[in-house]
This record gives C-alpha cells, structure tokens and sequence, in this order.
C-alpha cells in the first residue's frame, strides 16, 4: 500500500556516488552547450551538429518517411525539430512531444543603433522579452548575432567571449550621485531608453575631407574592417546583447549552477540529448526547440507556427493516416522551467505548493496569471499516467506553481499545443532569480528532467 501522506524526496539526500557521478558529468555537457549557445541561432547549430553526428538527416517537405527514420528539420536557423519515427502504428499512437524553447530575455540592438553622444559611441537598444532593466547596468555584456548583406551572404558576430576579446558596458550612476535615481520605483529606476551600450571613445584620426573625426565614425570603420558591414547593414541583422560571463559551479559543494540563459535552455538540453540517447524504436518522438516564446510564441520560429502541424501533416501523409488521429493520439511534456522557493523572498511563495531545488522535475499543471488566466490547465487522466510512467522509472519528480495566487504568473508554450486537441502538460527546472542575467539552477533537478523525458519517449 502507498504511504497515506506525501513528501518531497530530495535527490541528493538519497543519491549513491553512481548517481551522483551521472548528475555532475552530465551538467557538463549542458555548461558547454550554455556558454556555446547564448541565442536560439547558436543553440540550433548546436543541436544540429549533434544531430548530424547521431545518424539524423536533414527533412525537405515532400519526403516520404518511414519508421526508423531519424530527422531534423532546422527553420530559418532559430527553430529546430528533431523526429524519431517509431514502429507502432503512428494513427493509434501518436506522438511522443517534448516542446521547449531556446530564447531567453536579452537587449537586441535596434536596427539603426550606432550614435555618438559628448565624444562617447553608443548603441540603443530595445530588450527582448520580461527583464528587470536595473540588473543589466555595470556589467560585462557581449554581443552576438548575424548580420544578412544585400547580396545574400550571412556575416556572423560574437565579441566578448573569447580570450583578449572586449567586452560591452551599460553605464549607471553612482551611488555619490543617485538620491533622485534610489527614490524612483525599483521597475522605473532605469528606463528602456538607457540601456545604451557603450562601443567607443576613440575618434576616427584617419578621416579625409569626406570623411568625420568622430568616435562613431571609428567604430563603423572597425566593424566593416573586420566584417565587411557598413551602417546601412543593421537594417538587416540580428544583433543582441547578452551577459559575456561563462556557466559556473555555485556553493562549496557545487551542487548548483549558474549561468545566463537556464530559461529555457536547461530543459532544451535534456530534451534533445534525451532524443539523441534514448535507443528506443517503438514510439515515434518529436523534439520541438522554438524560438520567440519569451514574447508569445510569435512568428514564423514561434511555436504558434504553423510549422507545428505541417510535420504532423507530413508524418499523416507518409503513412496515409488522419493528421487529427495523430493528434488525438499525442501526448505532449511542455518543457519549461518554474520559479523555485527561495527562502530570501518566501513572501512570494505558498510553500504547500512551490517546487524546490533539487527535488527534482516540476510539473505543472496550470501556469497562467490570477485565475489560470492564459494558461493550459492539464486534465487528470494525463497526470495520472505520468506520475506512473515516473514512478515506474525512479524519476524524482514534484508538483507546484507560479507563485502566490495573487502574486503574478506566467505561460508557457503548452496552451499553444493543446489547442490542437493534444494532451499537454508542463514540466521543468525550477530556477532562482528567472529572466535575471544570472540564473541558478539545480544539477540534480536538471538530470532528473533528462530521466524523466528519457521515460515519456522510451
């Protein structure tokens, strides 16, 4: 007979020295992908060099597959689909989807950027996605992105990463100085029009008649030197400001880590290395790692794509079933990360129902804000089967939610796939200080996500 009561494991107080090997070892595969893939076009070379290395080929719409089949499809460079197609009889039972994204909050620079103020070259910014615009002042900042010519050509950028690299800097007052700053509302102490990155300070000494001695003048001539791009060029890139530190170990015991980017990475991770891993052949499996979650899932690398359902289609007509059987057919583990208890702000927390570091995966089965406003409340049925399927397989797992009723909330990408009449429900990291610059997480709670979606899709 099951215990009458419920309690929390937490992992590390009963992992053996195996287990705990396989959790340390396997976060640092994960820290290398974190300091490799600082925005979703990185994040999908990445997975798209391991993919090609694990057997998968690359899917042109039109191909008829088959079971056995191992593709990937990579949109436009910052959405990636990794397929499995599995020997059972897809129309009876489904997929076996696992949906994450790989955006995380960051400063895009906008498209006409460069302006030089009292002998100082600046670039404005607009920030992407829900920051705290305060905790991006006084800190090395790198920049990253593509910059797409007229003719074409694609000219990657990555600045203050490697070793003798510069690094980029938002400036903020100094305390001497900031009486009126201290009294403003924490949210408003530093405006989004202030979050303008410092590039130069040197002025052009080279310039000729037609030519301007100005410290802007001296930056552009340094990146078309080094890139061949002229001002005229940001019209046409993708150029973000993200934090130009590395993942590292937090605490004596190095039981966590932090880094930028834990959002949603940390379950994009253990999403697709479980894909990768998993040998399997039964089920056919789909990893979806999609891009502009942090601003609603829009657009065409957004999961309300309808990219989605045209590889469901696809996968229909190879086998010449019902894509709406697929669907009905299909479960589906929303990997997002939670907010983690923390016992400096436990005001914030209904404790009964909060997930806590390193007690393993979080489920959710509701998100939204006030009322389960904008949320995909999973029904019973599907927790049912997957607090068996963990059980069944020593997943460590947990169950909480957003905060404090009244507090805030959030979403997740899982509304936007249950409305394709797909039983879906969220799962995931809990993190301290989300959409912050530096994010901490649990290494046990992440390999404990890696087991649990190596179970859903085995």
């Amino acid at each position: 007979m099951d215990s009458l009561t419920y309690k929390r494991t937490n992992v590390y107080e009963t992992a053996d020295e195996t287990l705990m090997t396989e959790i340390f070892d396997f976060a640092e595969g994960y820290k290398h992908f974190l300091d490799e893939g600082k925005t979703e076009r990185e994040c999908c070379a990445y997975v798209e060099a391991a993919a090609k290395t694990a057997g998968y080929e690359a899917f042109d719409f039109g191909r008829k597959l088959k079971a056995g089949d191992k593709i990937y499809y990579n949109n436009r460079g910052k959405n990636m689909y990794l397929i499995k197609v599995g020997t059972e009889n897809i129309a009876k039972d489904g997929i076996r989807i696992i949906a994450s994204h790989i955006d995380s909050p960051r400063l895009d620079l906008k498209q006409l950027p460069l302006y030089e103020s009292e002998g100082v070259a600046l670039g404005k910014t607009h920030y992407y996605g829900g920051l705290r615009k305060y905790q991006w002042a006084a800190m090395p900042l790198a920049l990253h992105g593509v910059v797409a010519l007229k003719d074409g050509a694609t000219v990657q950028v990555k600045v203050g990463e490697s070793e003798g690299d510069p690094v980029f800097y938002i400036s903020d007052l100094l305390p001497h100085l900031a009486a009126k700053q201290n009294q403003k509302p924490l949210g408003n102490a530093i405006e989004g029009e202030q979050l303008n990155i410092w590039f130069g300070n040197i002025p052009y000494t080279a310039a000729t008649e037609d030519d301007e001695k100005t410290v802007k003048n001296n930056v552009l001539h340094l990146l078309h030197d080094k890139y061949g791009i002229t001002e005229a060029d940001f019209m046409s890139a993708e150029l973000s400001m993200v934090p130009a530190f590395k993942a590292q170990d937090v605490g004596f015991d190095r039981a966590l880590l932090g880094s930028y980017g834990h959002d949603d990475r940390v379950c994009a991770y253990p999403a697709w290395k479980a894909c990768l891993d998993e040998t399997s052949d039964r089920h056919t499996v789909m990893i979806v790692l999609a891009d502009k979650e942090e601003i609603g899932s829009e657009g065409t690398t957004g999961m309300q794509s309808a990219i989605f359902t045209d590889l469901i289609d696809e996968l229909a007509a190879s086998f010449g079933v019902s894509s709406a059987a697929i669907r009905a057919h299909s479960k589906c583990l929303s990997a997002d990360v939670t907010a983690a208890y923390d016992p400096n702000y436990p005001e914030v927390c209904e404790k009964n129902n909060s997930v806590f570091l390193s007690c393993g995966a979080g489920i959710m089965k509701f998100t939204g804000a006030r009322g389960k406003s904008g949320s995909n409340d999973a029904n019973a049925e599907f927790l049912a089967y997957l607090r068996n399927l963990f059980d069944e397989n020593g997943v460590v797992w947990q169950t909480g939610e957003l905060g404090k009723v009244d507090e805030g909330g959030g979403g997740t990408v899982a509304k936007f796939i249950a409305k394709f009449n797909i039983d879906t429900v969220d799962i995931g990291v809990p993190v301290i200080s989300m959409h912050s610059p530096w994010e901490v997480v649990s290494k046990a709670d992440l390999y404990e996500n890696y087991l649990a979606f190596k179970a859903f899709i085995q």
